[in-house]
């Protein structure tokens, strides 16, 4: 039973570079090899026990018995596996050219919107109002609007602390309601806005309201002034109408902001085209609620403060990673940890807590990233908890200064809140303290996150790998229809090598089963080869870069504390 088939060449040793099958141009008929051959197998097996050699050869045979009567089905199964695949690629041409039709045709509805709608272009009007003096101004042409929009530019209060003031601005909004079933007189609807004047009238406030449109009868607007002195304020006024009211505006705003949101959470499209397109609804919806914003409102809306600051972090960042900087700290905190796992993660969250807190987090998690699967590829980590854990304290890092984290940076570049005393250095002093509670009390959160949960993969790469080979050796051996004795022989062999596979897998997977642990032991060995890969490859550019964020960081300070410099963060 160990040869089932006879071999007439004379060169019967070969090793896995030569072919399975070779034809002698001496003989005239075709040659096969014996079935077995010890050069074939590994070098880790042993083949003179007895009992695995009938095993294996037992496996063999009643692998080959199924071969004639699986023949006539794997035809078939290979014939509806093709249909099937036709028919998936078929259905993705067709999604593909549906969603390249959609966002066509909604790109195209979006911009006829925007050209429909004209800006109404509202100009500015000036008066100036007294107790003795006021302003009178009647609406009629406001057609089928919703809600009329109205803007008033002022010496008016600006906090609600300072609101305390006997000296005011009153502007009354009335309107005829219509005559219902049950009442027999028009009654009179007023809107009464009161606006606090400031004491020192040296600051321009402009305020916003919406009032609304009850019917297509005519506003009347008044406004009058109530001042402790005689004397005037001058005011600025514009009106605006829009076309939907406060329910409808809000069901709009929704509706774009899921849109984008399921775009990117699905990956229909890229986030950043998901974006323009959501922008470009939001532009549309504007100009068919009545608000459509000019060309210089639009370019106002940018905040290049932010862009400039990220894009220049952005650039320190990833010339500091031309050095090899972020690999040479992961790999300091596995040597500092000593092989210890939960030692080396807690290291890895507060380097990238501490970096994210004066860089850019989201690029310093994206050059974290590569050198964390390495170090867990050594451990034999799933190095997604691991990456879970670095991201949760690169947020919480990113917090504690005013240039980690992009809405930090909207925070303090806000102009108002800048005159406010708000600046990096009040900013940060405010922060930091509550980041470094939110540190303390994360990491016990951490350990209880992953409680129940095994860090360790169930097996290793290597152990994966093995098991991938043999699926697609044993594929192939499927894949191969016996028609000749050759073809016998071919999958005879491959059917043997797949066997010879299973059987070094079952072997590592003891010796893996017992030599999992908590601790590495062979940490310095491991170290020694990651300190050869990753270590600082630029000393001199390291030496450059840290000297241009020291100065960064100073000119943060500095003008916060320093009056005379006018420096804004970008």
């Amino acid at each position: 039973f160990s040869k089932l088939f006879s071999s007439r060449s004379k060169n019967t040793g070969f090793t896995e570079k030569t072919p399975l099958l070779k034809v002698s141009s001496e003989e005239n008929g075709l040659q096969s090899m014996a079935l077995h051959n010890p050069d074939f197998t590994t070098d880790d097996d042993s083949w003179d026990n007895s009992s695995a050699e009938f095993e294996q050869r037992f496996q063999l045979g009643s692998e080959m018995t199924s071969l004639s009567r699986s023949a006539s089905s794997e035809k078939y199964e290979i014939l509806d596996n093709l249909h099937v695949k036709f028919n998936l690629s078929k259905m993705r041409c067709c999604l593909k050219f549906l969603k390249v039709s959609g966002l066509f045709v909604f790109v195209v509805v979006c911009s006829i919107l925007f050209c429909t709608y004209p800006d109404q272009g509202v100009s500015w009007q000036m008066l100036a109002v007294s107790p003795l003096e006021s302003f009178s101004m009647n609406l009629t042409d406001f057609r089928d609007a919703a809600l009329l929009k109205l803007d008033i530019g002022g010496p008016f209060v600006a906090d609600v602390v300072d609101q305390q003031t006997d000296e005011y601005v009153v502007v009354q909004i009335s309107q005829t309601e219509d005559v219902g079933s049950r009442r027999r007189h028009q009654q009179q609807v007023v809107y009464n806005w009161t606006l606090p004047l400031s004491s020192r009238r040296n600051q321009q406030i402009i305020t916003t309201r919406t009032f609304q449109i009850l019917n297509r009868g005519t506003i009347f607007i008044n406004i009058q002034a109530f001042l402790q002195e005689p004397g005037s304020v001058p005011l600025s006024m514009k009106h605006q109408y829009l076309h939907a009211n406060i329910e409808a505006q809000v069901t709009i705003a929704s509706i774009v902001l899921v849109g984008v949101y399921v775009l990117i959470i699905l990956e229909i499209v890229h986030r950043t085209l998901a974006a323009m397109l959501g922008s470009l609804a939001a532009l549309a919806a504007l100009a068919a609620v009545g608000e459509r914003p000019s060309m210089v409102k639009v370019v106002e809306w940018i905040d290049y403060e932010t862009l400039a600051l990220l894009f220049g972090m952005m650039v320190l960042v990833a010339i500091f990673s031309e050095t090899g900087f972020f690999d040479y700290c992961a790999v300091k905190a596995y040597r500092f940890s000593r092989g210890k796992v939960w030692g080396m993660i807690t290291l890895l969250c507060l380097i990238a807590a501490i970096l994210s807190a004066f860089l850019d987090n989201v690029t310093t998690m994206l050059l974290f990233t590569p050198v964390t699967i390495r170090l867990c590829e050594v451990l034999n980590l799933d190095p997604r908890h691991v990456l879970i854990a670095e991201v949760i304290f690169t947020n919480i890092g990113g917090a504690a200064t005013a240039v980690g984290d992009p809405p930090n940076v909207i925070i303090v570049s806000k102009q108002e809140l800048r005159k406010k005393g708000l600046d990096f250095a009040a900013f940060t002093g405010h922060m930091f303290v509550g980041i470094c509670l939110v540190v303390l009390v994360s990491f016990p959160f951490l350990r209880l996150l992953y409680w129940n949960k095994k860090l360790y993969n169930k097996e290793p790469s290597e152990i994966v790998e093995l098991k991938h080979e043999i699926y697609v050796w044993r594929l192939t051996a499927q894949r191969i229809n016996p028609a000749s004795r050759e073809e016998t022989a071919v999958k005879c062999l491959l059917m043997q090598k797949v066997l010879t596979l299973e059987m070094l897998l079952r072997k590592k997977l003891r010796t893996f089963h017992r030599q999992i642990s908590q601790e590495d032991k062979n940490w310095e060995t491991n170290i020694q080869e990651l300190q050869k890969k990753h270590r600082i490859t630029d000393k001199i550019l390291l030496i450059k870069c840290l000297t241009v964020l020291g100065c960064v960081i100073l000119m943060f300070f500095l003008n916060s504390f320093v009056p005379g410099i006018y420096l804004d963060l970008g």
